[in-house]
């Protein structure tokens, strides 16, 4: 090596910087993020630059809320949350339906805002708000990246704090200038989530309840799961002749088909599981808790000398009531690992328990006659018609609303994540849910009954959705009123019909305007040609296809 070598210095290259808002996105790859949806603003333009060259797709919605729903669908149908980014103000404003949805329905998902400079805060700048003070009783934990260096940092810890513990929302807030500022690219790793398991003395005193029960029951529940871990407990299940019932609007955490499952628990629960809570002696809530929505107003299984085991990774046991026999900290899937183990003899009180059971629920989702009737198009007639021809891993969304019980009677969920609806009774999920669930599942059936007065809250995704090449087939049950709210007025004020009649436009030129296939049914003739034209444009069109169904009011599923 000659002298003039020896003394030249050697050069060190030092990183490339990056603006804070491309680390955002390279930490939301890093996680596993596949899509985001976004309303777009001003306030966190590096962000959406980050996004332009991504793997990230970014779906581009038509109104905060719609993009707000559709991260929260994403985030049930994965082990990961769904993301969503809006602007400051209007558009903070615009996204807490969906936020409020994470919430109740313990959803991962991670709302990312964009904000005011730094350097006009506390101001009364244009659009400003404080969003501590907007979020902080709705989520779990709400960020802001006040130094740019920290951006990674920020993200990875809103990633774990949405999935760890029960999951829930969590806010991110991006003010304007910092997610500008050039800083190192290196990223924060991904922090692993715990996920629990049963100790000895879980396990014990599980088997042991087991063994001296004759009726019991498992009710599951949640987000938390995954198909290799409902496949294993159905298995289980079925091997030990035990039964399963779900919590309302969780159909399929439990096949449709499978021998142990007993139907759905919560709202307008069907007869056959409606004393079920009061007639098992053993209770084993798993990824749930007996909640209002379960326990009818906190009124079901209140007693203190019955026998609950809850299996769920929150120790806080948050909206749960009634009595706590014993708790397990687990994410079902590892308690379903942990209970495969368990050598149980099948009891003959617990097959005949489940038989009797089984056979309410099949007698329940026995399919009405598919032959239309003469008159006025019915939900009935389309169901008998939609259900026979469905795929094995078809797939459901709901909104709120009185034409959701189709769904719960009728439609098969076989798989997991194959109903996905709000639980906390929020109107508007319907269509951007099944928007987010089609450009998750490319290929699958996805449908969706919306109600009319649901339907506009969000129709107008169905732009989002011809944008992206989303293709559900849309229900929508137009019988003029908003349903669920006449029912209970019909209770309580009887003959004083106020504020739920509605007049509605023709939904099927509405779809054909968006540029998807529409049709409007009226008769119930006319049900069979409707719903085969409709699947058949989804099918060799690639469209998204919606038949508006008028339907008499006052007719329900059950």
């Amino acid at each position: 090596m000659s002298t003039q070598a020896l003394q030249t210095p050697l050069k060190i290259q030092t990183p490339t910087k990056k603006s804070a808002g491309h680390i955002i996105v390279d930490t939301l790859v890093a996680h596993g993020v596949e899509r985001t949806y976004v309303i777009p603003g001003e306030s966190y333009l590096d962000v959406l630059d980050g996004l332009h060259h991504s793997p990230i797709e970014t779906v581009v919605c038509r109104h905060e809320g719609g993009a707000a729903y559709m991260a929260e669908a994403d985030g049930k149908m994965h082990q990961r949350p769904g993301i969503a980014m809006v602007t400051r103000g209007p558009g903070a404003a615009n996204a807490h339906v969906g936020l409020h949805t994470a919430w109740q329905d313990s959803t991962p998902m991670v709302l990312f805002v964009g904000l005011i400079p730094f350097a006009h805060r506390d101001r009364e700048a244009f659009q400003e708000f404080d969003i501590k003070a907007w979020f902080d009783t709705g989520a779990k934990r709400v960020m802001v990246l006040d130094h740019a260096e920290r951006a990674s940092e920020i993200v990875a810890e809103a990633m774990f704090a949405a999935m760890s513990g029960r999951p829930g929302p969590v806010v991110v807030g991006l003010p304007e200038d910092v997610i500008r500022e050039m800083v190192d690219p290196a990223l924060h790793p991904v922090i692993p989530v715990a996920s629990g398991g049963m100790t000895v003395t879980d396990w014990k005193e599980l088997k042991n309840a087991l063994k001296e029960s004759t009726k019991p029951l498992f009710v599951l529940g949640g987000n938390d799961w995954t198909q290799e871990g409902t496949d294993a407990l159905a298995g289980w299940l079925e091997q030990h002749h035990l039964a399963a019932a779900v919590e309302w609007r969780c159909e399929g955490n439990v096949p449709f088909s499978s021998p142990s499952y007993v139907g759905p628990i919560g709202y307008g629960r069907p007869k056959p599981t409606y004393d079920l809570l009061e007639e098992t002696d053993l209770l084993i809530f798993v990824g749930t808790v007996p909640g209002d929505v379960i326990t009818d107003g906190f009124l079901v299984r209140q007693d203190w000398t019955k026998k609950n085991f809850l299996v769920t990774i929150d120790p806080s046991l948050r909206g749960r009531s009634g009595p706590v026999s014993h708790q397990i900290v687990s994410k079902p899937d590892v308690f379903v690992r942990d209970l495969a183990i368990m050598d149980l003899e099948a009891k003959p009180e617990w097959k005949s328990f489940t038989e009797r059971m089984r056979s309410e629920q099949e007698k329940f989702a026995a399919l009405p006659p598919a032959t239309p009737s003469e008159g006025p198009a019915r939900m009935d007639t389309l169901m008998a018609n939609l259900v026979p021809g469905l795929p094995h891993d078809a797939m459901i969304t709901l909104g709120a609303g009185e034409h959701t019980n189709w769904a719960h009677r009728y439609f098969p969920t076989e798989l997991y994540a194959s109903m996905i609806s709000a639980r906390n009774g929020s109107m508007g999920y319907s269509v951007p849910s099944a928007i987010a669930a089609s450009l998750n599942f490319p290929g699958r059936r996805v449908v969706t009954i919306a109600g009319d007065g649901e339907f506009l809250m969000n129709g107008q995704e169905l732009a989002t959705a011809a944008q992206y090449g989303a293709t559900p087939l849309v229900i929508v049950m137009d019988n003029q009123e908003y349903g669920t709210i006449r029912t209970h007025q019909e209770r309580h004020y009887p003959d004083r019909v106020s504020g739920t009649q509605l007049k509605n436009p023709d939904f099927a030129l509405m779809a054909q305007a968006f540029g998807g296939f529409g049709i409007r049914v009226e008769n119930d003739a006319d049900i069979p040609a409707a719903l085969e034209a409709a699947l058949q444009a989804i099918d060799e069109k690639g469209q998204f296809a919606l038949v508006h169904l008028i339907v008499a009011q006052r007719v329900r599923a059950y």
